[in-house]
Protein backbone atom coordinates (compact mmCIF):
# COMPACT_ATOMS: atom_id res chain seq x y z
CA UNK A 1 0.00 0.00 0.00
CA UNK A 2 0.95 3.36 -0.60
CA UNK A 3 2.17 6.46 1.50
CA UNK A 4 -1.41 7.31 2.89
CA UNK A 5 -2.26 11.29 4.05
CA UNK A 6 -2.53 10.49 7.44
CA UNK A 7 1.00 10.76 7.77
CA UNK A 8 3.26 13.85 6.74
CA UNK A 9 4.93 14.19 3.37
CA UNK A 10 6.96 17.48 2.13
CA UNK A 11 4.83 19.87 0.30
CA UNK A 12 6.34 21.09 -3.21
CA UNK A 13 8.85 18.77 -4.24
CA UNK A 14 10.90 21.57 -5.61
CA UNK A 15 11.33 22.27 -2.33
CA UNK A 16 10.48 25.96 -0.18
CA UNK A 17 14.11 27.87 -1.49
CA UNK A 18 11.44 29.34 -4.50
CA UNK A 19 9.00 30.73 -2.69
CA UNK A 20 9.09 34.30 -0.97
CA UNK A 21 9.27 34.50 2.31
CA UNK A 22 6.67 36.26 4.64
CA UNK A 23 6.42 36.69 8.55
CA UNK A 24 3.77 34.54 10.67
CA UNK A 25 2.05 37.05 12.85
CA UNK A 26 1.57 34.22 15.44
CA UNK A 27 5.03 32.80 15.97
CA UNK A 28 6.94 35.66 14.62
CA UNK A 29 9.11 33.30 12.38
CA UNK A 30 9.85 33.95 8.49
CA UNK A 31 8.62 31.14 6.06
CA UNK A 32 8.15 30.41 2.81
CA UNK A 33 5.19 31.21 1.08
CA UNK A 34 3.85 27.39 0.31
CA UNK A 35 4.02 26.98 4.58
CA UNK A 36 1.60 30.33 5.12
CA UNK A 37 -2.26 31.16 4.92
CA UNK A 38 -2.65 34.26 3.35
CA UNK A 39 -5.27 36.64 5.10
CA UNK A 40 -6.58 40.11 3.49
CA UNK A 41 -8.79 42.55 5.26
CA UNK A 42 -11.91 43.73 2.78
CA UNK A 43 -12.89 47.51 2.20
CA UNK A 44 -15.44 46.95 4.58
CA UNK A 45 -12.91 45.77 7.22
CA UNK A 46 -13.49 41.86 7.48
CA UNK A 47 -11.11 39.64 7.10
CA UNK A 48 -10.75 36.91 4.32
CA UNK A 49 -8.72 34.10 3.87
CA UNK A 50 -7.01 33.72 0.46
CA UNK A 51 -5.73 30.90 -0.25
CA UNK A 52 -5.52 31.00 -3.96
CA UNK A 53 -2.92 34.43 -3.31
CA UNK A 54 -5.05 36.04 -5.98
CA UNK A 55 -7.28 38.92 -3.77
CA UNK A 56 -5.90 42.20 -3.60
CA UNK A 57 -4.85 43.84 -0.59
CA UNK A 58 -1.92 44.09 1.60
CA UNK A 59 -1.43 40.53 2.84
CA UNK A 60 -1.39 39.28 6.69
CA UNK A 61 0.50 35.45 7.16
CA UNK A 62 0.12 33.19 9.38
CA UNK A 63 1.72 29.21 9.50
CA UNK A 64 -0.31 26.47 7.94
CA UNK A 65 -1.14 25.19 11.41
CA UNK A 66 -4.90 25.25 12.29
CA UNK A 67 -4.13 26.07 16.12
CA UNK A 68 -1.99 28.86 14.92
CA UNK A 69 -5.32 30.63 13.15
CA UNK A 70 -6.64 29.90 16.24
CA UNK A 71 -4.31 31.78 18.32
CA UNK A 72 -4.63 34.62 15.93
CA UNK A 73 -8.91 34.96 16.14
CA UNK A 74 -8.18 34.40 20.21
CA UNK A 75 -4.96 37.38 20.55
CA UNK A 76 -6.48 39.66 18.05
CA UNK A 77 -3.44 39.73 16.11
CA UNK A 78 -4.64 40.51 12.53
CA UNK A 79 -6.05 43.88 13.94
CA UNK A 80 -2.74 44.27 15.22
CA UNK A 81 -1.20 43.41 12.16
CA UNK A 82 -3.46 45.51 9.94
CA UNK A 83 -3.07 48.50 12.04
CA UNK A 84 -6.91 49.08 12.28
CA UNK A 85 -10.12 47.26 13.67
CA UNK A 86 -10.70 44.29 11.90
CA UNK A 87 -13.95 41.83 12.09
CA UNK A 88 -12.76 38.11 12.51
CA UNK A 89 -15.25 35.38 12.23
CA UNK A 90 -15.01 33.48 15.63
CA UNK A 91 -14.79 30.34 12.89
CA UNK A 92 -12.03 31.44 10.87
CA UNK A 93 -9.79 28.48 11.29
CA UNK A 94 -12.77 25.99 10.15
CA UNK A 95 -13.21 28.41 7.49
CA UNK A 96 -9.61 27.78 6.14
CA UNK A 97 -10.17 23.92 6.66
CA UNK A 98 -13.56 24.31 4.46
CA UNK A 99 -11.33 26.45 2.17
CA UNK A 100 -8.48 24.18 1.75
CA UNK A 101 -11.34 21.03 1.22
CA UNK A 102 -12.83 22.73 -1.52
CA UNK A 103 -9.52 23.37 -3.01
CA UNK A 104 -8.53 20.02 -2.95
CA UNK A 105 -11.68 18.63 -4.12
CA UNK A 106 -12.12 21.49 -7.24
CA UNK A 107 -8.61 20.12 -8.33
CA UNK A 108 -10.01 16.07 -8.01
CA UNK A 109 -13.02 17.44 -10.16
CA UNK A 110 -10.43 19.27 -12.97
CA UNK A 111 -8.66 15.82 -13.36
CA UNK A 112 -11.73 14.17 -13.64
CA UNK A 113 -12.90 16.48 -16.45
CA UNK A 114 -9.46 16.23 -18.18
CA UNK A 115 -9.76 12.07 -17.99
CA UNK A 116 -6.73 11.95 -15.49
CA UNK A 117 -8.93 11.06 -13.08
CA UNK A 118 -10.63 6.51 -12.99
CA UNK A 119 -13.65 5.79 -9.98
CA UNK A 120 -14.61 2.48 -9.14
CA UNK A 121 -12.70 -0.54 -7.01
CA UNK A 122 -12.42 -2.58 -10.36
CA UNK A 123 -11.22 0.26 -12.49
CA UNK A 124 -8.70 1.62 -9.63
CA UNK A 125 -7.52 -1.81 -9.71
CA UNK A 126 -6.67 -2.31 -12.75
CA UNK A 127 -4.48 0.97 -12.58
CA UNK A 128 -2.85 -0.01 -9.69
CA UNK A 129 -1.40 -3.50 -11.30
CA UNK A 130 0.24 -1.81 -14.05
CA UNK A 131 0.86 1.62 -12.91
CA UNK A 132 2.95 2.56 -9.96
CA UNK A 133 2.58 6.22 -10.04
CA UNK A 134 -1.14 5.74 -9.87
CA UNK A 135 -2.39 8.16 -6.96
CA UNK A 136 -5.14 6.65 -4.83
CA UNK A 137 -8.02 8.14 -3.70
CA UNK A 138 -10.21 6.67 -0.47
CA UNK A 139 -12.56 7.97 1.43
CA UNK A 140 -12.37 8.20 4.99
CA UNK A 141 -15.53 6.93 5.90
CA UNK A 142 -15.33 3.87 3.36
CA UNK A 143 -15.53 0.34 4.81
CA UNK A 144 -11.67 -0.68 6.10
CA UNK A 145 -12.06 -4.08 4.58
CA UNK A 146 -12.83 -2.89 1.03
CA UNK A 147 -9.81 -0.48 1.12
CA UNK A 148 -7.47 -3.54 2.11
CA UNK A 149 -8.81 -5.41 -0.27
CA UNK A 150 -8.57 -2.96 -3.19
CA UNK A 151 -5.12 -2.25 -2.31
CA UNK A 152 -4.12 -5.90 -1.43
CA UNK A 153 -0.53 -6.58 -3.17
CA UNK A 154 0.46 -3.11 -3.60
CA UNK A 155 3.27 -2.19 -2.13
CA UNK A 156 3.63 1.58 -0.23
CA UNK A 157 3.05 3.54 3.01
CA UNK A 158 0.28 2.80 5.46
CA UNK A 159 -0.37 3.80 8.76
CA UNK A 160 3.65 4.61 9.24
CA UNK A 161 5.28 1.52 7.89
CA UNK A 162 7.21 2.13 4.56
CA UNK A 163 7.68 0.19 1.73
CA UNK A 164 7.57 1.77 -1.15
CA UNK A 165 6.48 5.65 -3.20
CA UNK A 166 2.34 4.99 -3.91
CA UNK A 167 1.02 8.16 -2.47
CA UNK A 168 -2.92 7.68 -0.73
CA UNK A 169 -4.85 10.37 -0.33
CA UNK A 170 -6.88 9.64 2.85
CA UNK A 171 -9.04 12.64 3.78
CA UNK A 172 -12.29 13.53 2.28
CA UNK A 173 -15.54 11.49 3.07
CA UNK A 174 -17.94 10.02 0.43
CA UNK A 175 -19.91 12.11 -0.01
CA UNK A 176 -17.72 15.18 -0.01
CA UNK A 177 -16.27 13.22 -3.56
CA UNK A 178 -19.68 11.98 -4.47
CA UNK A 179 -20.14 15.71 -4.59
CA UNK A 180 -17.04 16.99 -6.23
CA UNK A 181 -17.15 14.23 -9.09
CA UNK A 182 -20.83 14.42 -9.65
CA UNK A 183 -21.38 10.27 -9.23
CA UNK A 184 -23.42 8.68 -6.44
CA UNK A 185 -21.34 6.96 -3.71
CA UNK A 186 -17.34 7.29 -4.51
CA UNK A 187 -15.25 5.40 -2.51
CA UNK A 188 -12.32 4.75 -4.38
CA UNK A 189 -10.75 6.52 -7.40
CA UNK A 190 -7.15 6.47 -9.18
CA UNK A 191 -5.48 9.69 -10.14
CA UNK A 192 -2.85 9.24 -12.84
CA UNK A 193 0.49 10.94 -12.16
CA UNK A 194 1.34 14.02 -14.68
CA UNK A 195 -1.11 17.11 -15.59
CA UNK A 196 -3.21 17.96 -11.94
CA UNK A 197 -1.93 15.44 -9.97
CA UNK A 198 0.76 17.93 -8.45
CA UNK A 199 -1.71 20.41 -7.64
CA UNK A 200 -3.76 17.63 -5.70
CA UNK A 201 -0.64 16.46 -3.76
CA UNK A 202 0.21 19.95 -2.95
CA UNK A 203 -3.15 20.71 -1.75
CA UNK A 204 -3.48 17.77 0.31
CA UNK A 205 -0.31 18.01 1.80
CA UNK A 206 -1.57 21.89 3.20
CA UNK A 207 -4.33 20.43 4.08
CA UNK A 208 -3.19 17.61 6.68
CA UNK A 209 -0.75 20.00 7.76
CA UNK A 210 -3.56 22.17 8.96
CA UNK A 211 -5.40 19.85 10.42
CA UNK A 212 -2.64 18.08 12.22
CA UNK A 213 -1.38 21.20 13.81
CA UNK A 214 2.23 20.07 12.32
CA UNK A 215 4.77 22.74 10.04
CA UNK A 216 4.60 21.37 6.67
CA UNK A 217 8.09 19.58 5.85
CA UNK A 218 10.14 20.46 3.25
Amino acid sequence: MGRQMSVMAKATPEGSDIFPRRRCIATGETQPLDRLVRFVVGPEGVLYHDLSCKLLGRGIWVSGRRNLVDQAVKKHLFARAAKRPVSVPDDMADLVERGMVDRCLNFLSLAKRAGQLTLGSNNVKAILRTNVAAIVITALDGAENGRKKLLSGDQGRINGSKRSHREIVHLFTIAELSLALGRENVVHAALLAGGLAEQVLNATYRLEAYRHDKAILS
